[in-house]
């Protein structure tokens, strides 16, 4: 098969793809025993009739149609892969020659993925900071703190409720006087805090003691409640009592109850070595970013539209499948979070260039150095996935195979394995204490959990 390629536009290609006649052949038989499969004629087993009864029942057009809808896909992704093209949605086909006894020449255009070219001064030796692994005193009594709140218990206060307060309330919920039962409730446990119904009810409750009723309007939001009862309400609480978390003190005898240690000493030296552990796992991902960051911030590199709005779009998705994980609409979750569509789409935008940037500069190392994916490399990661969703390793290979996955699935692993090089050639030195304090806000945070930037 031969194939010559033109650049038509800045990121489009035509392809002139000439197929021998003898492929054509073959493949148009294929195509024939498909369709003889599939109509019945009379006279003749499925399967067995004719190439010029089929012409004759069908039509000889149909079956080149068909011939063409079925063969110019695999046709076109050999040619691609040959010119080593990465196409970006579907071709636009025209068929040139198509007749018997010939080669089959058709054009494919299609916008196409960037390249990067980089060489090995562009990309090692990059300068980041690795930020702290040592626990810090405070790390280790928040979580001491969180073991006591483990085993708190609630106790009844004399004072008026406060924050964080526990609160036994029967409450009555209506609208234009007839109550709202989805929203009523008796002996209900409720946090000052939560803001579960909305502020007003925190505010309300804060300062209240036993046999207090407090009453309030509340505007309820539709995309928290539904449309149901979203919308103005009217609340009336009965305060019944007020509870409080009591902690039990740090000591020998608390760490003997809540680990396996004897000594309040011997756990803090445990959960410091722990969060060491964690500490350095998270450092280590960190300097993963950020070496890929500084190599992306020093490319320029024209993207296509289409390729940022399908990336864009998959991310969006993905924060919807996000929150209907959490039985939430993707406006109830933004309206948690303070954020709305437009925001959710502008910080999609923007995380999906800097993604499809990391993609090029990875490919890019990928081929400087000549990296490439073993059968092995396949096994042990299909083997993860397979156990992962517990599947069939052979089966889970199959399917990923059939439905070209497999591909999609080398390229990550390639990937991998090109930020594993550029991380090992980076020059890493220890976070500032200045640089610490100023990461602690970051600037930009997605709603919904996104996963790693990193593709691999």
């Amino acid at each position: 098969m031969q194939t010559t390629v033109e650049t038509t536009d800045t990121h489009t290609v035509k392809l002139t793809i000439e197929v021998p006649a003898d492929q054509v052949d073959k493949d148009l038989d294929s195509t024939y025993r498909s369709i003889a499969r599939e109509v019945k004629i009379p006279g003749f087993r499925p399967g067995k009739a004719p190439k010029p009864i089929i012409d004759a029942q069908v039509g000889r057009d149909i079956v080149l149609e068909e011939f063409v809808h079925q063969s110019v896909p695999s046709y076109f992704r050999e040619a691609v892969t040959d010119e080593d093209l990465a196409p970006i949605g579907d071709p636009e086909v025209d068929v040139e020659q198509l007749e018997p006894g010939k080669s089959f020449i058709f054009t494919a255009t299609v916008e196409v993925r960037p390249r990067l070219a980089l060489t090995k001064d562009d990309y090692e030796g990059v300068t980041v900071e690795k930020p702290p692994t040592e626990p810090t005193d405070e790390d280790v009594e928040a979580y001491i703190e969180r073991l006591q709140r483990q085993f708190a218990e609630l106790e009844p206060v004399e004072r008026p409720a406060q924050e964080s307060d526990l609160v036994t309330v029967s409450q009555t919920v209506s609208r234009d006087g007839a109550q709202l039962d989805e929203l009523t409730r008796d002996e209900y446990l409720y946090s000052i805090g939560s803001a579960e119904f909305g502020p007003s009810m925190d505010a309300k409750l804060t300062g209240t003691k036993p046999g207090d009723i407090v009453e309030f309007d509340e505007d309820l939001p539709s995309e928290r409640f539904g449309e149901e009862l979203g919308g103005p309400a009217h609340f009336q609480v009965l305060v019944k009592d007020v509870k409080a978390l009591r902690l039990p003190d740090a000591n020998d005898e608390f760490a003997s109850t809540a680990s396996e240690f004897d000594t309040l000493a011997e756990l803090r030296n445990d959960l410091r070595d722990k969060l060491r552990e964690v500490k350095e796992r998270e450092a280590e991902g960190v300097v993963r970013d950020r070496v890929l960051q500084a190599l992306v911030d020093n490319v320029d590199v024209e993207l296509p539209e289409s390729l940022i709005a399908d990336e864009t779009a998959h991310r969006v998705q993905h924060a919807e499948q996000q929150a209907s994980r959490y039985g939430l609409s993707l406006e109830q979750m933004l309206e948690i979070q303070g954020w709305d569509r437009d925001r959710l789409a502008a910080d999609s935008r923007d995380h999906a260039v800097r993604a499809i940037k990391a993609d090029l500069v990875l490919e890019a190392v990928a081929c400087s150095e000549g990296l490439e994916v073993t059968a092995e490399e396949l096994g042990v990661q299909i083997g993860q996935m397979a156990q992962a969703y517990d599947r069939d390793p052979k089966e889970l290979a199959t399917q990923l195979d059939r439905s070209g996955q497999i591909v999609t699935l080398a390229g990550d692993i390639i990937r991998s394995k090109a930020l594993d090089i550029l991380v090992e050639r980076a020059n890493i030195t220890d976070e500032t204490p200045e640089a610490t304090d100023s990461d602690a806000a970051p600037a930009s945070e997605q709603p919904v959990e996104e996963g790693t930037e990193e593709q691999a």
